[in-house]
């Protein structure tokens, strides 16, 4: 618990001045430490009725993995327009690149008190609909639809799998832009648990 405690401290003054970043929770851990990293924080903000998603990266070293620490509050319609800038700055770096180095999202484990990481390196995102493919949706109500089709989440791997024996289609799964941040985390790591390996992520 002590532990947990200065990590969440460390996250809250890290930027030079106490700034909250609320993160998402989850009762599982994907990774549990990562190494060589530097940090950058998507800020919750609010301009009258306007909701902002402020980045703060002065901390990063191109070298080193990325911890995205994100707040749970915004909309993927904020948050993944500058994981994109993030994620191509570090793709397109020529001097400092180290193939080694990854980026994660963090969140909490809020069984086990302590932080966990998520691993989205590979991911390329996209701010659209995806043109065909058999779309698996996750929508801001906390429901999945295939293909329009409504599938409870304790069905939804069985019923993959049955739909990808009689049509060859890759899976593309797609996210409601005005989903929360933090549902969004949760949908990942779900998704995890399915054992399905994707590299695009649409939102829209």
């Amino acid at each position: 618990m002590k532990y947990f405690s200065l990590i969440i401290l460390f996250i809250l003054i890290s930027c030079g001045k106490k700034e909250d970043v609320l993160l998402p929770k989850s009762n599982v851990t994907i990774v549990s430490n990562v190494l060589d990293h530097s940090p950058i924080y998507i800020f919750f903000r609010k301009n009258e009725k306007d909701t902002l998603a402020e980045v703060n990266k002065k901390n990063e070293i191109i070298s080193t993995s990325w911890i995205f620490n994100i707040d749970k509050r915004l909309p993927l319609r904020l948050v993944i327009p500058e994981v994109m800038k993030l994620q191509e700055k570090k793709r397109s770096e020529v001097a400092h690149k180290n193939e080694l180095a990854e980026n994660y999202y963090s969140y909490s484990d809020s069984i086990h008190k302590n932080m966990a990481f998520l691993l989205f390196t590979k991911v390329y995102y996209k701010m659209e609909k995806p043109k065909s493919s058999c779309i698996v949706f996750f929508d801001k109500q906390n429901e999945i639809k295939v293909n329009n089709v409504a599938v409870k989440r304790n069905d939804l791997k069985q019923y993959l799998v049955s739909i990808r024996k009689e049509k060859a289609d890759e899976l593309q799964f797609c996210f409601a832009k005005n989903m929360t941040y933090g549902s969004y985390i949760q949908d990942e790591i779900f998704i995890q648990s399915l054992k399905i390996n994707t590299n695009e992520e649409f939102i829209y």
